[in-house]
């Protein structure tokens, strides 16, 4: 099977920046909420500990580096990595420049870090929309110390046919949706191509077990619609 590739990253790069804005808004909206439960539950798994470091790549507005700060008792230190820059600078307004998080305007396939540096890895909604996910990996399991964790959350494929029905018919509304809100659709025509195409469940377990990781693993959230997966650099 094909690796999956962006095939027009400054197209992917120009999408986030027209919706920087109401990127926050139109995530409740679209998943009606439910994507707060999904990176609780993400937070959840990865089960931080204290005074240890994670980088949070495609980090968006900070949403996952949030929920990990308050896990940890913001005893522990959170690296932002956005190729957006708009983006980072929302995250900052929306974590209040704490003195325990820096940002990173860096792209996820050439991270500006030395190896064995992190105790973990997340990335939540990204992955699909770097240009190479294979080198994407790699610099994962680079800059993650040994005994370290990645974890990724991201769309996947749906088992149930029924649930499957409802999920593609609701998904044609996000276009207009997001002409409405944002006044542009093809952000969100991008939005649902990219899910369509992108690795299953299976799939993208072996690609992550590609790159050197143990003890690969994945969990489905609601019906598969998404799916987290989690490995370990020994």
């Amino acid at each position: 099977m094909k690796s999956y590739h962006i095939k027009n990253k400054r197209f992917v790069t120009k999408v986030f920046e027209d919706v920087t804005e109401k990127y926050d808004l139109m995530n409740d909206l679209m998943s009606i909420g439910i994507h707060r439960f999904w990176k609780q539950e993400f937070i959840n798994w990865l089960h931080p500990q204290k005074n240890t470091k994670l980088i949070d790549v495609a980090s968006g507005t900070g949403d996952i580096a949030k929920l990990f700060l308050k896990k940890v008792d913001f005893k522990s230190h959170v690296y932002c990595v956005d190729e957006n820059y708009e983006m980072l600078e929302l995250n900052k307004k929306k974590l209040n420049m704490k003195s325990n998080i820096k940002w990173f305007c860096s792209n996820a396939e050439k991270l500006p870090f030395k190896n064995n540096y992190f105790d973990y890895y997340t990335i939540s909604f990204g992955i699909r929309n770097i240009e190479n996910i294979s080198n994407a990996l790699s610099e994962a399991y680079r800059v993650l110390k040994p005994g370290g964790r990645f974890l990724c959350l991201e769309f996947s494929k749906i088992k149930n046919e029924t649930l499957n029905k409802i999920y593609k018919t609701y998904s044609k509304s996000i276009p207009i949706m997001g002409k409405l809100i944002v006044g542009k659709s093809e952000p969100y025509e991008y939005l649902i191509n990219s899910i369509e195409q992108f690795y299953s469940q299976e799939r993208f377990f072996k690609e992550i077990n590609n790159h050197k990781f143990e003890n690969v693993s994945f969990r489905n959230l609601s019906g598969g619609i998404v799916a987290i997966h989690s490995a370990w650099k020994i």
